[in-house]
């Protein structure tokens, strides 16, 4: 024992060990080394590695001083034992009296019952558990700091051994990181099936080189690298004009520089580089227990605001590493995106060659949503911890109906989701044999179908579709997707371009919808408690008549004399209607006196996406060239239910008999008054909402044109005499849901869709 080195001398503890773990070696051998040194130079009888197995699973698979024999043999849920409260709760225990700790199950084929100490870490990468250090003594005595310092330095080094496969062998624990068949359940942003490779927006960086030799001089690189860091923020802040960005935005900002800048992370970073770990390692030690912190912080605004420090975090790993996205990286075949989040400005760099995207985070009305939608990609949200275990070109698979995503999939699984994928195919071959006909009911109505479009790359699917032209364009995506207003020239070139592709079908252009969920980032906004039902849409055009005149008058100079439509989102009363048509009329009026020409056929129509509008006068029917009622928007208003949070937007669907009633209302109302109807949004692409919509009254259906041939499919095959009698009936049941009344209609559809 006379080579002994101190307790509180991790580096040569870390030097001794890469030593070691440099031999020819199997994963086994090295774990067997590594508890072997462990248990020496800190002077304690046990040391083990316990590894998971899966998520809920710890195994012991190297010990010093326990039964050799239970190594791969014992087992215990996170639930079961202190090594199993480690890992659950991510903290160190450190005890005198292991079997009085709350939770201390005792293994008996271990022989551990001579040990009264315990003194046990998590290894941890990036905030994921991979497993447990522990360390043993048969004396009571509780350990230093500094030697529960230095078995977190180790179990650190174990990590980043861990994760690039040092420490493979075999046997589950053992095995390789990043190649097991992984299942993930998320959230439907937009449905649809796809298979491909991953591309990690955020590649992962890999520490090969956890064991510094020199602390001087890894802590000149952090400096070094410190430095430029800030250089980079400050950059970002300085450099943006006052007017370019928002408040909220130069707050992000702000609080990167304060992290940049905060005297606490540096001081542990660098004491973690004085016990023996390379620059690159203190950071991502830092790194994983500041996750940690912050996912156990009640407060709601901090776990927020770690998203800004973890992106510095990755900034800096990325400038002492040198790894990360260049552009002449190659994109694999058939890509499908993963991403902790992102924006609509960089996921349409990506551009239509993504198959799917895949996010941890997002939400359904989220303008990467948007995007997606409108490019018609797959996409999965809330797909929690997948940007950790993913890796670029990993095989993924989605499943875009149940919200479920396969990473790395069997055999069986690809080919249950290429079937699906072909059988998509197939249908929509079948659809474009009808592609030419109307969307006629068996009972004779005809419903229009119009797509909803807001990307010039969309317009190409119009006519291959059979869409009657453009039901809704969403005019503000070009107003998220910049930095800087568009000018008149822009927005006219591209009204122009869109209604050239329509190719003389009708097009109408939602005038401009922000606020609540999009924010546009030269558009200064103050902070509202309730944005969704804050300043936004036509009340900040009301506001602000000079964007609203600059945009109307571009739409008119682009339409150049050929007709088109106009519809205002989120009117809630005749009188901001009246507002806003007297300035339509009064531009007209100006426009043609300086000698612009003027289509005769305009037409200036509302949204119906209030219960309020419902209700208005018979005079506001009369006074709107057309209705478009916006079911999204209308449905989180009727229910209230926010349409961005996951936990109650989907309780209320839209079959909902309340629901239900109050479209008929509104349809009613329209027909009283002899005013055009129509639906626009995610629910008008159900065939099932599409059916009893048409039942009720709505004369146009628009959606995405992808659908469109599925809904004129399931219309052509249905009487709606039946369904406005299935409607009744249920009526006369008191039922809470149409569901149970129109499911045998769509059963029927598909049979016949099947027969085709």
């Amino acid at each position: 024992m006379s080579d002994l080195i101190s307790p509180t001398s991790s580096q040569e503890l870390l030097f001794r060990l890469n030593n070691a773990l440099a031999s020819d070696s199997d994963g086994q051998k090295r774990l067997d080394q590594i508890v072997e040194l462990v248990s020496n130079c800190m002077g304690v009888e046990v040391c083990s590695v316990y590894l998971h197995r899966d998520a809920q699973t710890l195994e012991l698979c190297a010990t010093q001083g326990l039964n050799p024999e239970s190594v791969h043999q014992t087992r215990m849920r996170v639930t079961e034992g202190l090594v199993g409260r480690v890992s659950r709760e991510s903290t160190p225990i450190n005890t005198s009296n292991a079997p009085s700790e709350k939770g201390f199950r005792f293994m008996p084929e271990t022989g551990e019952e001579r040990y009264s100490s315990f003194l046990g870490v998590p290894i941890q990468r990036l905030g994921q558990t991979l497993g447990v250090l522990v360390v043993q003594t048969q004396n009571a005595r509780t350990f230093t700091s500094d030697e529960v310092k230095t078995l977190a330095v180790v179990a650190t080094v174990l990590a980043e051994m861990r994760e690039t496969g040092i420490l493979t062998g075999e046997g589950q624990a053992l095995s390789a990181l990043h190649t097991q068949s992984e299942t993930y359940k998320g959230l439907v942003a937009y449905e649809g099936f796809a298979e491909g490779r991953v591309l990690l927006h955020e590649p992962r960086v890999v520490i090969t080189n956890p064991v510094g030799k020199d602390p001087e001089a890894e802590q000149k690189r952090l400096d070094e690298a410190i430095t430029e860091l800030r250089g980079t923020v400050d950059y970002l802040l300085e450099s943006q004009p006052l007017h370019s960005i928002t408040a909220e935005q130069r707050e992000v900002l702000e609080t990167y520089r304060m992290f940049a800048n905060s005297s606490g992370w540096l001081t542990r970073m660098a004491e973690n580089i004085t016990t023996g770990l390379t620059a690159e390692a203190s950071v991502e030690k830092e790194q994983s227990e500041a996750r940690i912190r912050m996912a156990k912080s009640p407060d709601p605004y901090l776990r927020e605001r770690f998203h800004d420090l973890d992106d510095l975090f990755n900034r800096l790993l990325r400038i002492l590493t040198g790894q990360g996205r260049s552009v002449t990286d190659e994109i694999p075949e058939n890509p499908i995106l993963i991403a902790r989040n992102i924006g609509p400005g960089e996921l349409l760099e990506y551009g239509s060659t993504l198959k799917g995207i895949i996010l941890e985070e997002g939400s359904v009305g989220s303008h990467a949503t948007i995007i997606a939608r409108t490019m018609a990609i797959p996409l999965i949200i809330h797909v929690k911890e997948i940007t950790t275990e993913a890796l670029n070109g990993d095989t993924v698979c989605i499943d875009g109906d149940s919200g479920v995503v396969h990473l790395r999939p069997d055999d069986a699984v690809t080919e249950a989701i290429h079937n699906q994928i072909e059988m998509t195919k197939t249908a929509q071959v079948k659809f474009s044999k009808i592609r030419d006909k109307p969307a006629q009911t068996r009972d004779g109505t005809t419903i229009n179908l119009y797509i909803n479009a807001g990307l010039i790359p969309e317009l190409p699917n119009l006519i291959p579709s059979g869409a009657e032209g453009v039901g809704l364009f969403r005019t503000e995506l070009r107003f998220l997707t910049t930095t800087r207003i568009p000018t008149r020239e822009e927005l006219a070139q591209q009204y122009s371009t869109v209604i050239d592709s329509a190719d003389g079908r009708p097009v109408i252009f939602r005038t401009l919808d922000v606020g609540s969920d999009k924010v546009v980032p030269y558009l200064n906004r103050e902070e509202e408690p309730n944005p969704a039902m804050g300043w936004r849409a036509t009340r900040i055009l009301l506001d602000r008549t000079g964007l609203l005149k600059m945009q109307l008058q571009s739409i008119i100079r682009g339409a150049d004399g050929r007709p088109f439509g106009i519809m205002f989102p989120m009117i809630v009363s005749q009188e901001e209607f009246v507002k806003a048509k007297t300035i339509v009329l009064e531009l007209i009026k100006r426009e043609q006196k300086k000698g612009h020409a003027i289509s005769d056929a305009i037409e200036i129509g509302a949204m119906l996406e209030t219960p309020s509008l419902a209700f208005a006068p018979d005079s506001f029917f009369q006074s709107v060239d057309f209705i478009s009622i916006g079911g999204n928007d209308l449905k989180q208003f009727f229910f209230a239910a926010d349409r961005q949070n996951e936990k109650v937007r989907s309780r209320y669907p839209a079959l909902s008999m309340s629901y239900l009633k109050l479209i008929k209302h509104i349809c009613d109302r329209c027909t009283e008054n002899g005013t055009r109807v129509s639906y626009c949004g995610e629910d008008a692409a159900r065939p099932e909402l599409a059916i009893i919509l048409a039942a009720l009254g709505v004369s146009s259906l628009s959606m995405r044109s992808s659908n469109l041939g599925r809904v004129k499919h399931f219309l052509r095959q249905v009487d709606l005499n039946e369904v406005r009698n299935l409607f009744a009936q249920s009526i006369r049941d008191n039922s809470p849901t149409f569901k149970p009344y129109i499911d045998s209609v769509i059963a029927d559809c598909q049979k016949s869709l099947a027969e085709v």
